[in-house]
């Protein structure tokens, strides 16, 4: 399949195009700044399935065009500004206008299978004044109201998605809600408690990301509820050296526990069984080719 990676040199970017290349696929990675030395000495030999194409994609004419030449079959799209930066005007703006550029593109050049990076933060969580948590665990049901730029900028990337499919019927959409993506699980032990306690101690594996959306955009979707879902994407267990019931007690001692669940343990504090339904996919540190 020949996929198109936008933000190809980002830190899960990096690790879908080599994933891509190395389950044999044709990988054309777009990003605004220049090749980078990272990803060139990751995918070094894979040299003849890979190009680069540095493009601004606030502009559509420019995404459309690359999307052409790329005669893309399939899009993984994770070009974006992934914090509120100024609290104002910039991440939202920014983000906004290139997801639509990326998904209406698609929609007009028939591209129909679109994996898109959503976050965890579509719901009151790291970057909002005070968290707001109904439930545990957090399943896709669960309210999703930001007080950020970035947290709205990936809900209306959702709300972009669930526009075109009403107008383009033959595409699928995949908005995969990622937590902190780390290189290894010790990585986020860095992380001040009471901060992390925001995101509910999460991460996923860079690599496990990877391999959603390469698993979103291969996969059956004929057995999809729609055509355009969202799921979260996160590790199953909690980055801490602590029992999570004890964490639980500790920040939100007020927040129930749906029935048929327990916060104890290591148990994260997100319920990715969608993802397993619909994806085939299942958390892991190390992915298998």
């Amino acid at each position: 399949m020949k996929i198109t990676v936008t933000g190809c040199n980002g830190r899960v970017g990096k690790r879908v195009v080599l994933l891509a290349l190395k389950r044999g696929h044709t990988v054309t990675g777009v990003d605004h700044t220049a090749f980078s030395e990272d990803l060139h000495s990751l995918i070094k030999q894979y040299q003849q399935q890979f190009t680069f194409k540095q493009i601004d994609l606030q502009g559509y004419e420019a995404v459309l065009e690359a999307l052409q030449i790329a005669q893309a079959e399939a899009v993984v799209h994770l070009a974006a500004i992934r914090d509120p930066g100024d609290y104002v005007v910039r991440t939202h703006n920014s983000n906004v206008v290139i997801s639509w550029n990326v998904l209406r593109a698609c929609a007009e050049l028939g591209i129909t299978r679109i994996a898109q990076a959503s976050s965890v933060n579509v719901i009151t969580m790291l970057f909002s004044v005070k968290p707001i948590f109904e439930y545990f665990p957090l399943d896709e049901n669960h309210p999703c109201e930001p007080d950020e730029p970035y947290g709205l900028s990936k809900l209306i990337c959702e709300r972009q998605a669930d526009t075109l499919i009403r107008r383009f019927p033959d595409l699928r959409i995949a908005s995969l809600r990622l937590h902190w993506s780390v290189p290894e699980k010790a990585y986020t032990l860095k992380r001040d408690l009471e901060r992390a306690s925001k995101d509910l101690w999460g991460y996923v594996h860079h690599d496990s990301a990877a391999d959603a959306f390469i698993l979103a955009i291969t996969c059956d979707t004929t057995n999809w509820p729609s055509k355009h879902e969202a799921m979260f994407v996160v590790a199953p267990e909690i980055a801490r050296d602590e029992d999570s019931g004890r964490l639980k007690n500790l920040f939100y001692s007020y927040v129930p526990v749906k029935e048929g669940f327990e916060i104890s343990g290591k148990k994260g504090f997100y319920d990715c069984r969608k993802a397993e339904r619909l994806l085939g996919w299942a958390h892991r540190d190390i992915v298998p080719e």
